[in-house]
């Protein structure tokens, strides 16, 4: 399974998650099968074909809000740069001298880069799930705009396993594999999530707990992303 290059899209998705109002009421597609983002991108670039399936899992209220965030990404690269950042920081603060170098994906062998790159599109579904707004119907939706994008069949399977799971952050964490996998997936979340919803703040609390993340250290990962937003 290649999760990388379909991740790397969906990070590079939020200048066309603007531009095509995947935010907008069309996005919910109307009546019918053929409705929502399937129906308004066909034929579209691959880039708005990741904006339709990033607008759908993120749901029509804050697909424009949060495709602003997205759209300062461009791509894993800069996602593992802003946890490699927050990591420098974090060690400056606590006065000693400063540990080994932390193994972002960026600094990462390739062969390592998809154990990366699954864990962070593990948790971006999660937490796109956080305020209960994916019902049956929407799963189907989401699972045909990946469908489009990546006909890896192994890939679908396990996007709707993920899909369909009850909301577990202990689940969501256990695909943490190294403390620097544990601060990407903390970004990528809260890249998702809108945390003036109640819903969404607790489940990233509860996340943060899970992947053991030191509170100096989740509050400098939450640091970058502000900045990186604005």
């Amino acid at each position: 399974m290649n999760t990388r290059g379909l991740l790397d899209q969906l990070l590079k998705s939020g200048q066309d998650l603007l531009q095509n109002k995947a935010g907008s009421p069309q996005q919910k597609g109307a009546s019918g099968g053929n409705g929502g983002l399937g129906s308004l991108l066909s034929g579209a670039s691959g880039g708005a074909l990741a904006a339709g399936a990033m607008g759908l899992l993120l749901g029509s209220k804050k697909a424009r809000k949060v495709g602003g965030k997205v759209a300062v990404y461009g791509g894993l690269a800069a996602l593992g740069v802003l946890a490699y950042k927050a990591y420098g920081n974090w060690q400056a603060q606590q006065g000693g001298a400063a540990g080994a170098q932390p193994q972002t994906l960026d600094r990462v062998p390739d062969a390592q880069v998809e154990l990366h790159s699954q864990a962070i599109l593990k948790a971006l579904v999660a937490a796109a799930k956080a305020d209960g707004h994916v019902d049956e119907r929407e799963r189907a939706l989401i699972e045909g705009e990946f469908t489009r994008l990546d006909s890896d069949q192994e890939l679908q399977h396990w996007l709707h396993a993920e899909l369909n799971k009850p909301l577990d952050p202990s689940d969501v964490a256990r695909a943490a594999r190294s403390p620097e996998i544990a601060a990407e997936m903390y970004i990528a979340s809260v890249m998702m999530v809108d945390e003036e919803n109640f819903m969404e703040k607790a489940y990233l609390d509860e996340l943060a707990r899970q992947l053991k993340l030191e509170p100096g250290l989740k509050a400098e990962l939450e640091k970058q992303v502000r900045q990186a937003s604005l």
